[in-house]
């Protein structure tokens, strides 16, 4: 079976959705260009610490979802490639990298008008990150489809929380924004992965077991993203337990993966790993929220 053949119907009337429901936006709304003044090439002063008045953390966690948003070249290639240019699929394709689009456009021009970072240790950041790529590998069609469920949702998450911690009303208004278009991506996927799984059960969940048992947020080979990650989970804005809670259980309560009753031999191999590994992952999400919060409870000297 050609399961990109056979999803084409869905493709076709989940974009008819996602259009009905998407609503336009447009990045300099977002964006409080009366704060901006020149930098030094121009004859005004360049950045200095005191400038930004974000949220360490949420200012750190903002470079890191900024720069997740700038590798949209890879992303493109990496959906055009696993699902096509042409029909129904194509249509997608092209839509969601114009949406996504409008995420780094807004982020960088909110962070350097409001000089909320360093400009250009940021610029050296994007074309390290951005000419290093990004590269799932040889995902199927059925992986692609299964990770992006997952990484939407999270990308949603991630966003939503760092506006809250950010102390900025203008930057929680544009990343809830932001959040808006990655919920309804996320849909869209989530959709087509539950027509999968009808199609193809035991292809599908076991597509499903690979992608959560082996996910990785696609910012992951930027610089500093271990160091970045952790100081973003100790603050609470994205972390095992969100993972666990917030993204994976979800989509996965979504499908009704514990309750189906069509897999075959290989389909319920693969739930019951799956069924494994989310019983470690709650436990290491537990034993780190505990360990934060007996971190948080030791008094400053």
């Amino acid at each position: 079976m050609d399961v990109l053949v056979e999803l084409e119907p869905t493709v076709a009337a989940n974009l008819d959705r996602h259009l009905r429901l998407a609503r336009e936006w447009h990045p300099h709304d977002y964006v409080p260009w009366s704060r901006g003044r020149d930098f030094a090439f121009l004859g005004g002063v360049d950045w200095q610490p005191e400038d930004s008045s974000l949220d360490p953390v949420a200012r750190t966690a903002m470079i890191v979802n900024l720069l997740t948003e700038d590798n949209l070249p890879s992303y493109h290639r990496e959906i055009a490639t696993r699902f096509g240019r042409d029909g129904a699929w194509g249509e997608w394709v092209g839509r969601w990298t114009a949406e996504e689009g409008r995420h780094g456009i807004a982020l960088r021009d909110y962070l350097v008008v409001t000089r909320g970072v360093d400009p250009v240790a940021l610029e050296r950041a994007r074309m390290t990150h951005m000419s290093a790529g990004y590269d799932s590998g040889d995902k199927t069609a059925l992986r692609a489809l299964a990770y992006v469920s997952f990484q939407e949702l999270a990308t949603r998450v991630s966003h939503r929380n760092t506006g809250r911690a950010s102390g900025c009303q203008v930057a929680e208004q544009l990343l809830a924004r932001i959040a808006t278009d990655e919920n309804l991506h996320m849909v869209f996927y989530r959709n087509l992965m539950s027509a999968a799984l009808d199609l193809v059960p035991d292809e599908a969940m076991q597509a499903i077991r690979d992608e959560v048992v082996r996910f990785a947020m696609p910012g992951a080979s930027m610089p500093d993203f271990a160091r970045s990650s952790l100081t973003i989970a100790k603050a609470g804005i994205y972390d095992l337990r969100l993972h666990h809670d917030e993204v994976v259980m979800p989509v996965l309560r979504y499908w009704r993966v514990f309750e189906r009753t069509d897999l075959g031999a290989t389909g319920e191999q693969a739930r019951d790993e799956l069924g494994d590994f989310l019983a470690e992952l709650d436990r290491r999400a537990a034993r780190f929220v505990e360990r934060r919060a007996a971190a948080a409870a030791v008094p400053v000297a």
